[in-house]
């Protein structure tokens, strides 16, 4: 039984792997709708993952009607599994091809010769492979990575996401590398706002909710005395493609106050999320962890 639940999870990888590459050979706008579609079609149907969104935008979002609330979570099914869907062309597409969908405005100057420390901080919206991707391009780079459950995705996503030279760092043993890293001059490139439990995290506020918040990101500022820049890439309007926005380096951060400094992290999260809500993965169970004493909200 062993042995047939394996060959079980080869035949489906090899399927999955082979419509992605199929998907990368097709037009952008044709596989971006062929996405959406099957968003809209998976959201009739009832599952976890459709919980999850509505109890976070709820929790988020009080006080909407019912209708703002389905409105909002059928376009976030839709960018999420089109997003997947995109995963074609970002993992298998040529160079030019990626070149062409992702335009990138920077509040700094990304071909400076001798830049400092950097750690751009990321956050899970549906385009930051993308953009990620995009940056990878032309610049020198090291990526944190969680390692996935299915040996043979988490293999084929370090492969796919290092092929234009990113150099992919695990969480498991990110600590000591990713300062080493930093140290040698090549900047990290993370994402902060995933719930990984009590372990090196703080309880501050998420549209008013406490969330259990890395604090990973200041703490490493702090140890190798990099600049702190956020990033976000968003979906363009139309099946234009994407862009990637990176900002200026947080000022005065990290401070000596861990709070504040996840604090000011989350507010940032915040503004970015306003700017489009439909956009973020809110199929993640963001509060997953609680305080002490308190029960799931999921």
């Amino acid at each position: 039984m062993v042995a047939i639940g394996r060959l079980t999870k080869r035949i489906g990888f090899a399927f999955a792997l082979g419509l992605l590459r199929i998907l990368a050979l097709m037009p952008y706008g044709v596989s971006a709708r062929l996405g959406s579609a099957l968003g809209t079609l998976l959201y009739r149907i009832p599952s976890s993952r459709k919980r999850i969104v509505h109890t976070n935008l709820r929790l988020c979002f009080p006080n909407r009607s019912e209708q703002e609330y389905e409105r909002l979570a059928l376009a976030n099914f839709r960018h999420v599994i089109r997003s997947y869907v995109e995963r074609g062309i970002q993992w298998f597409g040529s160079r030019r091809a990626i070149g062409k969908l992702v335009s990138v405005e920077s509040a700094i100057d990304l071909s400076e010769a001798d830049p400092p420390p950097t750690i751009y901080m990321g956050f899970h919206f549906v385009a930051i492979e993308a953009g990620s991707m995009m940056y990878s391009l032309t610049n020198p780079i090291a990526s944190l990575y969680t390692p996935m459950s299915s040996q043979l995705v988490d293999q084929l996503a370090k492969r796919q996401r290092g092929r234009f030279g990113a150099e992919m760092i695990s969480r498991a043993d990110s600590a000591r590398r990713t300062l080493a890293t930093l140290k040698r001059g090549k900047p990290v490139m993370l994402a902060a706002d995933m719930d990984h439990g009590h372990r090196d995290s703080l309880f501050v506020p998420f549209f008013g909710v406490p969330a259990c918040t890395l604090t990973s990101i200041a703490r490493l500022a702090r140890a190798s005395g990099a600049r702190v820049v956020p990033f976000v890439t968003e979906v363009l309007p139309d099946y234009q493609g994407y862009k990637m926005t990176i900002f200026a380096a947080l000022a005065d951060y990290p401070s000596h106050d861990l709070q504040d400094d996840a604090r000011r992290m989350n507010a940032f999260l915040e503004e970015q999320v306003s700017r489009m809500p439909e956009q973020y993965y809110w199929v993640h169970r963001r509060f997953k962890t609680r305080p002490h004493g308190e029960p799931s909200v999921y």
